[in-house]
């Protein structure tokens, strides 16, 4: 495929969803938010956050912690032993995105899950199948199960409350505790058009993110009871993320929360991105959320001639990815597919 350059006179950015940046209403709350020392006192914006998301996906108790990738870690250090094998989805975000850190801090031993079931999700069979039964003192004890929902790397696929269950009993039939990297649980729900609980339920631990498609600047939570919470912030300090005045990134988060269902314009965004897409010849599957994935012989040259028509992607499982979010309106994906029509 060749794209022939134009003269662009803006990028848009297409990324992540994580370039969002705080509009005037965010910045305003976290200007006013009520702050205290979060690792003496318990900041008390940070605590309304944390109880606010707990309700939210049906959880006792909530942590906020400074990106996904620390409460993924926290989580995997809170279920694995050193040598433990963990199973995840093929492409997972906790496989190959987080510097190694489920097996450098937690220990864990991971093994990748084929997307049998679908993109980004594995059989419940599968599950049973490979966590196998009680071996010789020397062979792997497998005692997590990782999934992810939406799954990044698979075009922000989804899987619903059924097939959810299906994976938790899977798990547990196992002897398997169960946590959900829900960076995009938010896209998920929308998606559907479920309560994010029913993506959640019988879930040991839940990570979410409030700094992709919500719009805050940073910040993530973990869910669990509260004896886990109560130790997950004892290894957030050991991680270095204890804050402070924490309830100026907190307001954010509180602001976030009353954006989701602003993520089904990114949703139909996407959808009109892929169509653009697919009628200029490219080979790009329908999104189910604001991911869209296109397959081309070339990603890396695909992006560095997307970059000249002043459109931002990037190479992920090799193909190129597009995410709408907060930041690029209907008008902004007119004007990619009108640049791309000038091929």
């Amino acid at each position: 495929m060749e794209l022939s350059v134009v003269v662009a006179h803006r990028t848009i950015d297409l990324r992540s969803d994580t370039i969002t940046r705080p509009d005037s209403v965010m910045r305003k709350a976290m200007a006013d938010a009520e702050v205290g020392d979060d690792v003496l006192d318990h900041d008390p914006t940070m605590a309304a956050l944390e109880e606010a998301v707990a309700g939210l996906l049906g959880f006792e108790s909530a942590l906020w912690v400074p990106s996904g990738s620390m409460g993924n870690i926290i989580a995997l250090m809170l279920h694995l032993q050193r040598g433990d094998r963990f199973l995840a989805p093929e492409h997972a975000h906790v496989l190959g995105s987080e510097l190694g850190t489920a097996a450098w801090l937690a220990g864990g031993m991971p093994d990748a899950l084929p997307h049998d079931a679908g993109p980004g999700r594995p059989l419940a069979s599968t599950v049973r199948a490979k966590a196998g039964g009680a071996g010789p003192y020397f062979a792997l004890r497998t005692t997590l199960l990782s999934l992810e929902n939406t799954h990044n790397f698979a075009g922000g696929a989804v899987f619903g409350p059924d097939e959810w269950a299906g994976l938790v009993a899977a798990g547990r039939d196992c002897g398997l505790k169960v946590h959900l990297d829900g960076a995009r649980l938010w896209n998920a729900a929308v998606a559907l058009d479920v309560p994010i609980a029913s993506l959640t339920a019988g879930a040991d631990t839940v990570q979410v993110c409030l700094s992709k498609g919500l719009g805050a600047p940073v910040g993530s939570m973990l869910v669990s009871d509260s004896a886990r919470i109560h130790e997950a912030r004892r290894v957030r300090k050991m991680l270095g993320g204890g804050v402070r005045q924490g309830g100026v990134l907190a307001a954010a988060g509180l602001v976030a929360l009353d954006r989701i269902g602003d993520l089904a314009e990114d949703h139909a965004n996407a959808s009109t991105l892929a169509s653009g897409l697919r009628e200029r010849g490219w080979d790009v599957p329908t999104p189910e959320t604001n991911i869209v994935l296109a397959t081309v012989e070339d990603p890396a040259q695909t992006v560095s001639e997307l970059a000249e028509l002043g459109i931002a992607a990037v190479t992920v499982a090799g193909k190129v990815r597009f995410v709408t979010h907060r930041d690029v309106d209907a008008a902004d994906i007119s004007e990619v597919l009108e640049r791309l029509r000038r091929m």
